[in-house]
């Protein structure tokens, strides 16, 4: 989308000024509830209008942007705590004039609402719709599918594939990295500091497309043709949490950790689950979750469970069987045998046979809600 100076710099200064007034706010509320006293957001719109008495900079933004921005963190304290709370950083779009777009791709169907980003110097609207299309029926002859997401390759599926694709050149790495290099020599605030990270966001931008691009193509493979697809639930936010401690409980393998939480992060685990799933949603495929203990180390041909089956981090060997196979692939092949034990047959009235899962985690969307 293509906004005229006008209606972003509006934009952006409307979104500064509901950050102040909504962490402002947030502080109050946290210096209240340290007395054991409580404050609403009528009482804080009360003191924004006075405070724009006193103050020429909350003049520039509608009131109605400001008491919607206190009551937004008015709902945050009730349902997740004053002290959980975190201001915001993202804004709604707010009427400003006429701004042009260029049609990327047809709609199909009704608007139901309208989101805008911005990216850097770009602003981009998204629309969601209604098709009206319903997802087909799942089949019990149609096959399963096993995924392993780890760090050298993000995805293995259970039939021998790797999905894999690099994100950033090497020309572009060692660009990022001097422009990191002059982002430390640069003073906060100055003008160098401002245009060395706009450099770094064209970058990172790039980056962000290619992995984008990867999910959505490799959730395409993974999906397609299959009635059952089984990931590793895996909590992602406890694998990348640092582990550096404190000066009294030191924390060990920082070194170690230090390396594998980028690059964790750099495959993006959780947005590939995420391009799964909504692949699933237009299929009618089934995703479910397992518990990921013990599935590179299990034999897929005998079921025996040994930690000297997995003899480096890419080579499997049953000490039972002396089956071999490459360990990525083994506990892709584990996923599905977990995630098909819970499924049962079941046939609506005057509907073919579907599958349900009966997993804490179902997806699908002819799956049964009780």
């Amino acid at each position: 989308m293509t906004a005229h100076c006008f209606g972003a710099c509006v934009q952006e200064e409307f979104g500064n000024i509901r950050r102040a007034v909504g962490n402002t706010g947030l502080e109050q509320r946290r210096g209240y509830r340290r007395r054991g006293a409580w404050v609403g957001s009528v009482r804080q719109a009360r003191a924004v209008a006075e405070a724009k008495v006193e103050h020429s900079w909350p003049k520039a933004a509608p009131s109605h942007i400001l008491q919607q921005t206190l009551r937004d963190v008015d709902t945050a304290c009730r349902r997740h705590g004053t002290f959980r709370g975190r201001g915001k950083s993202k804004q709604r779009w707010q009427p400003s004039g006429w701004v042009t777009f260029r049609w990327s791709r047809s709609l199909g169907g009704a608007v139901k609402s309208a989101t805008v980003t911005r990216d850097g110097k770009h602003w981009y609207v998204s629309f969601l719709v209604e098709d009206g299309v319903k997802a087909p029926a799942v089949s019990l002859e149609r096959r399963r599918r096993g995924g392993d997401r780890g760090v050298v390759t993000p995805a293995a599926t259970s039939d021998g594939q790797f999905l894999d694709r690099g994100f950033v050149s090497p020309g572009e790495a060692a660009r990022y990295r001097r422009l990191q290099q002059r982002l430390a020599r640069t003073r906060k605030g100055s003008e160098r500091r401002r245009a060395c990270r706009a450099k770094m966001r064209v970058i990172m931008r790039g980056v962000r497309d290619r992995r984008q691009d990867f999910h959505a193509q490799s959730a395409r493979q993974m999906v397609d043709g299959n009635a059952l697809v089984v990931l590793e639930d895996l909590n992602i936010a406890a694998m990348t949490a640092t582990a550096r401690g404190s000066v009294a409980e030191p924390g060990v393998r920082v070194r170690q950790k230090y390396g594998l939480n980028p690059a964790i992060l750099d495959k993006g685990w959780h947005s590939f689950e995420l391009a799964v799933r909504n692949r699933a949603r237009r299929t009618g495929a089934t995703v479910r979750t397992v518990n990921p203990a013990r599935t590179s180390t299990t034999c897929p041909v005998r079921g025996h469970v040994h930690p000297d089956n997995r003899k480096s981090r890419a080579r499997f060997v049953c000490t039972a069987c002396g089956h071999e196979e490459h360990a990525d692939t083994v506990g892709a092949k584990d996923t599905p045998a977990r995630g098909h034990a819970g499924h049962r047959p079941w046939r609506p009235r005057r509907q073919p046979v579907r599958e349900a899962p009966t997993s804490v985690k179902p997806q699908g969307i002819n799956a049964p809600t009780a």
